[in-house]
């Protein structure tokens, strides 16, 4: 794969991961302006991460019916399209149904892993997926941060048009850079969404990885979704702090690479177990978070090393398992991580508002637990 056209699809992930996350910091202002209580405006956030999970399940799997090159075109134009929506919106339900459009689009870095590993050599693909894995994880940052920054001093608003205009630049150079893909299956569409069920049944790797990362993903998504009330109740800070907390908690960028490269030499095995054990270290650490705020930063730096070593290495190895299927696998690896994420923020902060941070604590940490028991049990299978 030429490094150019590796760093523009690395930009394009940046970017439409950037789009999901622009609107957290934001949704203050947004209710604000359209004069409304903190349960309606949450449906903009609700509405991104459904739209997110509806385009892995109905749409990534067209990856392996159509050209490539040509949906992941679409999907960035439906992006262009939703985020000048959104920019313009002129009633909370407008904002709502743009959010749920950018969602659906923005699962285009879902589109744009199964392109890499298909450009590049098996001997270096743990490595490149971590890169693009790596460009996705600092769009998350940079939404996250420059979604508030923007909206503080120029309004909200800017952060749509400043995204569209990103993905807007990117689009021609898509067109005349992407390779065209071929099909890899004649199924019709509602065939190929039952054969996702197919692939489940027929490979115990990809049960195994997905499952693993369903089970961090609640320990992530627990953690991301208790951090400002947890960090209100255990140290009287505030939101600006807790927006803080996602500098140590995007440190997982620094070893996506590595991670990829420890995959490419010695297999998925040792980098997910080793990632497992920091998921698990790092709420066995934050179960004393009420001591310092120090524990808190820790916990969050082990967290997101452990969570994106174990997503490289595992989404490195269900792209392996059937070539003519990769949209697919990503498929079902994406609903598990994305439903591992929600099933943790209802439960973790279920617990933490009504029996605190102990429990919250504990669940996370029987989740990682759990996580590390599918991969060891993996190994004494095979053995």
């Amino acid at each position: 794969m030429p490094r150019s056209l590796m760093l523009l699809l690395a930009a394009s992930a940046f970017e439409a991961a950037a789009s999901v996350h622009y609107q957290s910091p934001m949704l203050g202002a947004i209710g604000l302006e359209f004069g409304a209580n903190a349960a309606a405006v949450g449906w903009i956030a609700t509405l991104t991460f459904a739209g997110y999970l509806s385009g892995i399940a109905f749409i990534v799997p067209l990856g392996d019916r159509l050209d490539k090159r040509s949906l992941i075109l679409a999907q960035a134009a439906g992006l262009v399209l939703s985020t000048l929506t959104m920019a313009l919106a002129s009633t909370l339900a407008v904002a709502a149904a743009a959010s749920y459009v950018i969602g659906l689009c923005a699962c285009l870095s879902q589109t744009i892993v199964p392109v890499v590993v298909e450009l590049s050599p098996a001997s270096g693909r743990g490595r490149i997926v971590g890169t693009l894995l790596s460009a996705l994880f600092m769009g998350i940052l940079f939404g996250r941060l420059t979604g508030g920054l923007i909206a503080d001093h120029f309004g909200w608003r800017w952060t749509y048009v400043m995204s569209a205009v990103l993905m807007l630049g990117l689009v021609p150079a898509l067109a005349s850079r992407l390779p065209r893909m071929p099909a890899k299956t004649t199924l019709a569409y509602f065939a190929l969404i039952r054969s996702v069920l197919q692939l489940v049944r027929t490979h115990p790797e990809l049960r195994r990885a997905s499952a693993i990362q369903f089970f961090l993903g609640i320990c992530y998504g627990g953690f991301w979704a208790t951090i400002a009330p947890m960090l209100a109740l255990l140290h009287w800070l505030g939101p600006t702090e807790a927006g803080l907390m996602g500098i140590p908690g995007a440190s997982g960028i620094l070893i996506s690479r590595t991670a990829g490269r420890w995959m490419d030499r010695h297999g998925a095995f040792p980098v997910v177990t080793t990632a497992a054990c920091l998921v698990l270290a790092a709420f066995l650490v934050m179960e004393a978070a009420a001591w310092s705020i120090w524990i808190i930063i820790l916990g969050a730096v082990l967290l997101d090393f452990g969570l994106r070593g174990a997503m490289v290495a595992n989404q490195t190895l269900i792209n392996t398992l059937a070539p003519e299927a990769r949209s697919r696998l990503n498929t079902v690896f994406g609903t598990h991580v994305w439903g591992g994420n929600a099933v943790g923020a209802l439960i973790v902060s279920t617990a933490l508002a009504h029996f605190g941070w102990g429990l919250a604590c504990s669940i996370a940490v029987l989740s990682a637990a759990g996580a590390l028991a599918l991969q060891l049990r993996s190994r004494r299978r095979s053995g």
